[in-house]
């Protein structure tokens, strides 16, 4: 497998507006919606989210809205100052016309370069996350 990250120097991507950082994350609601994904997607195996995960100081739950609602989020783990990980994103799909995955991507480039990081990990190097500016395969160790 290879891992990517996005050098966020590399981005000019805007703030969604149907976007906030979800101060008081509710894990009930969090995991409601990491169900109807993780069904949608059709996983054979998937890691479970605990609700710890998205009360921990060095983790955001940035939530993406439509008409009010909560319909997908981002589980966001900040290792120090410089460098953030995009842990997990879980959306309902009800609304396919939102394009809500490559979008929360971008908003959340903008959403970290605006904080003054440098870098977005992304786990796997995924084709559809080639699409964004900045995108890097990381290398060996040396």
């Amino acid at each position: 497998m290879k891992f990517a990250r996005i050098d966020l120097s590399k981005t000019q991507y805007v703030l969604l507006k149907n976007f906030q950082l979800i101060v008081d994350p509710d894990p009930v609601e969090l995991e409601n919606l990491y169900n109807q994904y993780c069904k949608h997607k059709k996983f054979n195996s998937v890691m479970p989210l605990f609700p710890e995960e998205y009360t921990d100081p060095k983790s955001d739950v940035l939530g993406y809205y439509d008409r009010g609602q909560l319909v997908a989020f981002s589980l966001m783990h900040k290792y120090n100052k410089h460098n953030v990980e995009a842990l997990q994103f879980a959306w309902d799909y009800k609304k396919p016309s939102l394009a809500l995955g490559i979008k929360s991507l971008q908003n959340e480039c903008a959403y970290y370069k605006a904080l003054g990081y440098h870098y977005l990990y992304l786990g796997g190097a995924d084709e559809y996350k080639s699409q964004i500016d900045g995108f890097e395969i990381l290398g060996p160790r040396t």
